[in-house]
């Protein structure tokens, strides 16, 4: 909760939006000054396509042809379900080889190998045993969302106060006790950093997926746009990618202010304040 005066929030305010001004201020500069380099020659119109032609390729490509709506959801899918995947298993074996010693050591090598060996190189070799279709992709995009969640997973299960511990296991805490009051929330933080990183890879692995092999997707409609040297597209096909990326990663973010909202002030209210109403209600 807030309890700052309310001269020193109206403050932060102005700053906040002074900060807003001059970024789209920047923003409007740099658009201006490519909008005259391609005008004037400077810079090749052909490679280096004006912010006016990008802006209705946006239009085009969105309301008039239509034609990303389908590539758009095909990549969305690879990146939705692959994440799940890879993230659900990176964790769970996180949690596994962070209870059990033996397991860890014999399983941290090979993870260590894995980590080692560029993901794009195994692209083909997915294919290969995969085939060209769906699962393919999504094995792709989950060996690219796995490393993340689980090395940040073990690391914050590692990380857990021994004091505490010792203290519970004085108490006749059980190993699950242990686990979900002390061990679990001490790692959150770093899980949930993990889980970020994941989210954020999703959608490079879904491209390079798309780059080796596909038929559709974002990956497919930008190269295709580049080949045929359709710069504003492919401009605007590259725009929508990192709204795309924006989106996900804040959106990641949201949850992880839910989820960890011992963390954050206004989270911490709000789950006082509805627990408080749920108290009183019983």
């Amino acid at each position: 909760m807030d309890v700052s005066p309310p001269a020193d929030r109206t403050e932060r305010r102005r700053l906040a939006t002074r900060r807003v001004l001059t970024h789209l201020a920047i923003f409007a500069c740099v658009l201006l000054v490519w909008e005259a380099a391609a005008w004037s020659g400077i810079a090749d119109p052909l490679l280096y396509p004006q912010p006016s032609a990008i802006a209705a390729s946006i239009v085009r490509i969105f309301f008039v042809q239509g034609n990303i709506w389908w590539h758009l959801w095909v990549t969305m899918h690879e990146v939705i379900v692959g994440f799940f995947v890879g993230t659900l298993l990176g964790i769970s074996l996180a949690v596994a080889a962070g209870l059990s010693e033996i397991l860890r050591r014999y399983m941290k090598p090979y993870v260590i190998i894995m980590e080692a060996t560029p993901r794009i190189a195994l692209g083909p070799l997915m294919i290969a045993w995969l085939g060209f279709g769906f699962s393919s992709k999504l094995a792709i995009i989950a060996l690219v969302c796995f490393f993340a969640p689980f090395v940040n997973t073990l690391t914050g299960l590692l990380m857990a106060d021994e004091d505490r511990m010792e203290m519970m296991r004085s108490m006749r805490a059980t190993k699950r006790q242990i686990f979900w009051k002390l061990m679990l929330p001490a790692a959150m933080p770093i899980i949930m950093a993990g889980i970020r990183l994941a989210m954020a890879s999703a959608l490079a692995g879904a491209l390079v997926a798309e780059f080796i092999s596909a038929n559709h997707g974002m990956g497919v409609l930008l190269t295709r746009y580049t080949q045929s040297l359709n710069m504003p597209s492919a401009f605007a096909s590259l725009l929508t990618l990192t709204a795309i990326g924006f989106f996900l990663y804040r959106t990641m973010e949201i949850i992880e202010a839910r989820i960890i909202f011992w963390q954050n002030d206004a989270e911490m209210h709000r789950v006082a304040k509805r627990r408080g109403a749920a108290w009183s209600s019983a």
